[in-house]
């Protein structure tokens, strides 16, 4: 699976304890991420990622566009919602995207947590046989 990982400043950290956590799932998959994030998390991690322009330079809208064109299947985006951010509106934006195309999000350890232990499960299959039973076909 493609699982776009992003974090604001002040949150960056706490996704890199997160994916170091579950570093043997995350490695099973292809990552994406916005800059300082991606680099952080080859650094510290170890683990591939294919890197995006930072958030506020576009990043987000690339991600979005990932979304647009279903080349990803998970975004976890661990938000600071108490700093304002100059980029909100591509934020909102890739929310509301995510919901679009029905990809699964997480904005915090704690649905992040649910959503890497049901990958892991198998529980977001449906992802690659969509197409197969008509999901999209409304």
């Amino acid at each position: 699976m493609k699982i776009a990982l992003i974090a604001h400043d002040h949150r960056k950290q706490s996704l890199i304890n997160f994916i170091t956590a579950y570093k043997p799932i995350f490695q099973q998959h292809e990552l994406f991420a916005t800059g300082t994030t991606g680099k952080r998390i080859m650094d510290e991690v170890g683990l591939e990622v294919k890197r995006l322009q930072s958030g506020p330079l576009g990043g987000d809208q690339q991600i979005g566009a990932k979304i647009a064109e279903d080349d990803l299947d998970l975004v976890v985006f661990f938000r600071d919602p108490l700093t304002a951010q100059p980029h909100e509106p591509d934020v909102t934006a890739l929310l509301r995207l995510c919901d679009v195309y029905r990809i699964p999000v997480a904005t915090n350890e704690a649905t992040a947590e649910i959503i890497i232990r049901g990958l892991n499960s198998g529980w977001l299959e449906w992802r690659t046989i969509k197409e197969s039973v008509g999901i999209y076909n409304e």
